[in-house]
């Protein structure tokens, strides 16, 4: 992803696992170890701290947020910060529970990370809230299930999401005697035949360049997509058993496996943005990449082509969430400030300043004003509610590793079958699932 950097919010490998008891992380006090202690905390009243994304239009928006909440509530304060530095935001969050001074809120929770972020006791279930359950519910809908916890308990509130659709340069498209205005990019097919013109005419040296990298969740921009496109909507693990180990994951593998051995993709890794400096001419991204984009390519998008045409595109959500962590002491205030900055009004807001889907149900027609000035995000908004998320389950990280293996052992390098590492992956992941 290349929203903010891929390497400043996503964990790392080993990130949840740090300790770091020395770590400068503002808390809202201790958990209580009790029943009891947990039910007053859940109803206690006074400031707060909350950590929010350092995406420079975030900041502006959280800022904004919680100067509206403070000037509202002056006996429940917010104290706000930007998510301190370090290797990923999930390090130092993971580092903050072990240390038992994680703040009561976070606003750039990854939702892979949320399930070792529980098994370290460092979340608070939102439905312990007594309308927590039926407020998740209310704003986001049926999308709303695919981030219950293995216990059926929701320790995130869905928030934004950024769905990843193909975006195409308009200027090489038509360098290389494409129409530009309506591109053959409906199905799978015509997106790897559009990729040999592309490159055969001369017009670009890579007709997509997806990450080489062997990051587990490189493969959320390259393989995610176009399965959840495939299957209409399928997570890669579902009921604990991997799904990928089928005909329409191969087929996804061997479209890739052809974009490299025909050489239409680099296996190189581009130190920056391929698409942005004129290097490939198409990308894979969500609706951050219009405002950086803006002044560096005539772009067009479409929705992430399927094996076949369909009515309607599924694809990744790449959504950041908010929870709230066990060592807030005020955890009444804390759900009433996480209900406020997930407000009607504030998820407008978060919208016209970022760009980033607020996930609701009523996204189109609660803001219709909004997609109607700005044209260029209505697809996305339409999009936003066709999304698929990274499976909530144990080993999270290590599951999609164990993909990222496979993937680019067979399908980048070709030092293995699709059909042999596939299975060896489909076999080790759901191994991997049943544990606790």
């Amino acid at each position: 992803m290349k929203h903010g950097k891929v390497s400043s919010r996503i964990l790392s490998l080993t990130a949840i696992a740090v300790i770091g008891a020395g770590l400068a992380a503002c808390g809202g006090g201790a958990s209580s170890s009790t029943a009891s202690g947990a039910n007053s905390a859940t109803t206690a009243k006074g400031p707060i701290k909350i950590w929010y994304s350092n995406n420079e239009s975030e900041v502006k928006w959280g800022k904004d947020m919680v100067a509206a909440w403070n000037a509202a509530h002056p006996d429940q304060q917010v104290d706000a910060q930007e998510i301190p530095a370090g290797k990923s935001s999930e390090e130092v969050i993971g580092a903050a529970i072990t240390a038992g001074n994680a703040p009561c809120l976070v606003f750039n929770t990854s939702p892979v990370s949320v399930p070792q972020f529980q098994k370290q006791g460092g979340l608070v279930p939102l439905d312990s809230f007594p309308d927590g359950a039926q407020y998740i519910k209310d704003r986001t809908g049926d999308l709303a299930d695919q981030y219950k916890s293995s216990d059926g308990k929701m320790y995130q509130l869905p928030w934004k999401s950024n769905p990843v659709v193909l975006f195409y340069n308009k200027d090489i498209f038509a360098k290389a005697g494409l129409d530009p205005a309506n591109p053959k990019l409906a199905t799978q097919s015509q997106f790897l035949d559009t990729a040999r013109t592309l490159v055969k005419s001369g017009a670009v040296a890579n007709a997509v360049w997806p990450s080489t990298a062997s990051d587990f969740f490189q493969s959320w921009f390259d393989f995610y997509p176009f399965y959840a496109a495939n299957t209409q909507g399928s997570q890669l693990v579902k009921d604990g058993k991997a799904t990928f180990n089928n005909d329409q994951g191969k087929q996804v593998a061997t479209m890739f496996q052809t974009l490299y051995k025909e050489n239409l993709a680099s296996k190189e890794v581009y130190k920056g943005d391929s698409f942005a400096d004129g290097k490939a001419a198409m990308s894979l991204a969500g609706p951050w990449a219009i405002a950086s984009y803006k002044g560096k390519v005539n772009w067009g998008e479409v929705p992430i082509p399927a094996a076949a045409t369909q009515d309607k595109s599924y694809t990744f959500s790449d959504a950041k969430n908010v929870a709230m962590y066990s060592a807030c002491k005020n955890q009444g205030t804390a759900w009433d400030v996480l209900k406020f900055a997930t407000s009607k009004e504030q998820d407008g807001k978060l919208l016209s300043q970022t760009g980033q889907m607020p996930m609701r149900k009523d996204l189109t027609t609660a803001y219709a004003d909004y997609f109607t000035q700005n044209p260029a995000y209505k697809n996305f908004a339409d999009q936003a509610a066709r999304t698929v998320e990274v499976p909530n389950l144990n080993n999270a990280v290590q599951v999609w590793q164990t993909f990222r293996d496979a993937w680019s052992k067979s399908v980048i390098f070709g030092n293995q079958s699709i059909d042999d590492a596939f299975k060896g992956a489909s076999d080790k992941i759901n191994q991997l699932a049943a544990q606790k």
